[in-house]
């Protein structure tokens, strides 16, 4: 399993979260407190906001706490959204097109979790993705596919539906196969100026998530960079966190969402 954050308000130095906490980001990678394995050391990677339409990236298959270069970026970017990741793989292979965030024009998207059995449903799954939107895939996990199918949902318009539809067509997808495996999946989504958050899996034991909002802004993580004590709440199992632009943060239930989808 991953570990991952995701901040939006008044712009801040990437190293302020990423790097400086007592348990921040980088120190996840190596010390993991609330993921199945302690240790995510195969690959990083950062996006992020700035003058231009689309994000930044940079991503790289060195551990994050090696990489000198991370540390160089995240003291010198400073950015109003951004992303950060540090990658443990579920079985795919350790490249930079592997890593996350996945960017698609102005979206970014990141996960922490995985689906059962993969290898079983992986051409199916991709079958289901439009070309334009396949032709883009450069990668070959899980997660990308499942940014893909998304947005071929209209998660761009439609974050919890499409999330919803998604979703459900995966387990679909794995009933049909005859997978017991389970499927979980936490994640983060944003288009530069909206930011959603998802927790859920199939056996309600999804990836732990949480947020704190704070008078500067919003901040998601995988698990608390410092604290649990200063103002962290939990995402709820089966929900979705969402931060639109100009309104109040607030959850909504992507169980309900799967539930109103037509059999």
């Amino acid at each position: 399993m991953c570990r991952f954050l995701a901040y939006r308000g008044e712009p801040i130095f990437l190293a302020d979260l990423v790097c400086a906490p007592t348990h921040s980001l980088v120190h996840q990678s190596l010390h993991a407190v609330e993921a199945k394995t302690e240790t995510n050391g195969d690959g990083f990677g950062i996006g992020w906001y700035g003058d231009r339409n689309e994000p930044g990236l940079y991503r790289e298959i060195r551990p994050a706490w090696s990489d000198e270069n991370l540390r160089s970026l995240c003291d010198q970017v400073r950015s109003r959204l951004f992303f950060a990741h540090v990658r443990a793989s579920t079985g795919t292979s350790t490249t930079r097109s592997n890593c996350h965030p996945f960017a698609h024009g102005r979206h970014l998207f990141m996960h922490n979790g995985q689906i059962g059995g993969y290898g079983r449903i992986k051409r199916r799954l991709e079958a289901l993705i439009p070309d334009e939107l396949y032709d883009t895939r450069l990668g070959t996990t899980d997660s990308e596919a499942i940014f893909l199918l998304a947005l071929a949902n209209g998660l761009s318009t439609e974050p919890v539906a499409a999330m919803a539809r998604t979703l459900k067509t995966v387990c679909g997808l794995m009933g049909a196969a005859g997978i017991d495996e389970p499927f979980r999946f936490t994640a983060a989504f944003t288009d530069g100026e909206n930011l959603f958050a998802y927790r859920w899996s199939c056996d309600a034991k999804p990836p732990t998530l949480y947020y704190r909002e704070e008078p500067g802004g919003l901040l998601v993580v995988s698990e608390p960079i410092d604290d649990k004590d200063r103002g962290w709440r939990e995402v709820p199992k089966g929900c979705a966190l969402i931060a639109r632009a100009g309104e109040a943060v607030h959850v909504a239930c992507l169980n309900e969402a799967i539930g109103r989808l037509a059999a």
